[in-house]
């Protein structure tokens, strides 16, 4: 039994703009001041606000999804010195817990507009929609989604350790040459951004320094973990993050109350704002002692309880929307995985829209199935049958459409705008690759029994 209760480590206030919290920061950089200090071995609460801090409101309109301001996220908690943690340590996180603010028992999930932010999908569905999800324990409800009600599997989006100045060099200039090299019609990478930088309590000098050299939170990258938005990663779950600076210097935040493998509208979990406990300890000269270049986590043992004989498995190949082929395509696969779920959901009475968002936040199973078998990979997932209050098995045959309801859109808008997808799947989410004419001729001519 615990003879101490546990103190919090950081607090927020829904009264302050995040921008002006010192606790708080947008962009991993070495330089940027510890907010705290905590022991090794020590468990502490952190509070956390939602990604966007605050940006998004508990109401009927996406206009706040429109209008979106996405040079300002994510907004982390942090960085916190971790006593005796050195370059080379490993500083081992066990979560011990995750819960929302008991003032706050509510959460979204959201599409982005296609110019601002977009999604996986969002050559299909462009325009800016938003679910509004109700936390009743560890159950979760939605007026934009009716006829769903699951246990959320609740987690920290991002977890991560500063990087060292050589670090953040490495990142800079490596995604610097991916998008000089960019020849889709989309961002590929996002560079250091001085607009809406925060960078806790530092001075104007710093802060600008931080503006122009920090990197932006969006991706998750190898050498520190970061936005990777595992799932899995809930109360119990022990990960192990390479340290690069002296004090380690964690952060944490974007908590989940749920989330579907892939988070695939992007604002795609029930987004949360709330409070984590964490235990930390330091484990000396653990990169080299693991032999780890990334990462690596030991979940924990609370998982929802849907059985493989209680989910409808969906398959995905590396052939797009438009019936193009291409070679080994993990993402062309588990976008077609997708919409085949999107396309099962809508015999129901969803809104593709609504299923776009329940599939990014319900606990949907995705899996890469095949990966050798040229040309096509394999993914699924799988969709539980439980979560839904009507059978949605193949086994109730064809079923008449329920009325239910809408997610929220911006202002004049009544339904999502659906389109065909990029008409040249080069400049889809995906990519892919693209065929020599004499080759395409070539397989022609052998197809049809030519020479």
């Amino acid at each position: 039994m615990g003879k101490t209760g546990i103190r919090t480590a950081n607090k927020v206030s829904f009264d302050k703009p995040a921008s002006e919290q010192p606790g708080l920061h947008n962009r991993w950089h070495p330089d940027i001041p510890f907010s705290g200090t905590i022991k090794d071995g020590e468990t502490v609460k952190i509070e956390c606000v939602d990604w966007t801090g605050g940006q998004i409101g508990n109401n009927d309109s996406a206009d706040d999804m429109l209008n979106v301001d996405l040079t300002k996220i994510h907004y982390l908690s942090g960085p916190f010195e971790v006593e005796g943690a050195q370059p080379g340590d490993l500083l081992l996180v066990e979560i011990m817990d995750v819960q929302p603010f008991e003032d706050q028992p509510w959460g979204f999930t959201g599409v982005f507009d296609k110019n601002n932010g977009g999604g996986f999908l969002d050559e299909i569905y462009p325009t800016a929609a938003k679910a509004i999800w109700d936390f009743e324990g560890i159950y979760c409800t939605s007026r934009h989604i009716p006829g769903v009600k699951f246990a959320g599997l609740i987690h920290p989006g991002i977890l991560g350790c500063a990087p060292s100045a050589e670090v953040l060099d490495t990142w800079n200039t490596r995604e610097g040459e991916l998008i000089s090299a960019n020849k889709l019609e989309r961002d590929v990478a996002k560079p250091p951004e001085p607009i809406n930088v925060h960078a806790g309590a530092a001075d104007a000098a710093l802060k600008e320094k931080v503006g122009k050299e920090g990197a932006r939170t969006i991706p998750g990258r190898p050498e520190h973990g970061g936005n990777c938005d595992i799932k899995n990663l809930s109360r119990g779950s022990k990960v192990y993050l390479p340290v690069h600076v002296p004090g380690a210097k964690f952060s944490v935040g974007d908590l989940h109350f749920s989330q579907g493998d892939g988070e695939i509208s992007f604002c795609g979990a029930i987004e949360m704002a709330g409070v984590i406990t964490i235990n930390f300890k330091v484990i000396k000269n653990g990169v080299a002692d693991l032999g780890l270049k990334s990462p690596i986590y030991i979940p924990g043992p609370v998982e929802p309880q849907f059985g493989p004989g209680r989910q409808i498995y969906f398959e995905g190949f590396s052939v797009d929307e438009h019936g193009k082929q291409h070679y080994m395509d993990v993402t062309v696969a588990y976008r077609q995985t997708c919409l085949r779920v999107i396309e099962y959901l809508r015999r129901f009475g969803y809104s593709d829209y609504q299923a776009y968002l329940l599939m990014s936040c319900a606990p949907i199973q995705g899996h890469v199935a095949g990966i050798v078998d040229i040309p096509n990979a394999c993914t699924t997932i799988g969709l539980p049958m439980d979560i839904f209050d009507f059978d949605i098995s193949p086994a109730a045959g064809k079923v008449e459409k329920r009325a239910l309801g809408s997610c929220a859109f911006a202002t004049g808008v009544t339904e999502g705008k659906i389109t065909k997808g990029g008409e040249n799947s080069e400049h889809s989410y995906g990519g892919g690759l693209t065929y020599k004419k004499s080759v395409v001729e070539d397989v022609k001519d052998k197809v049809m029994g030519g020479v």
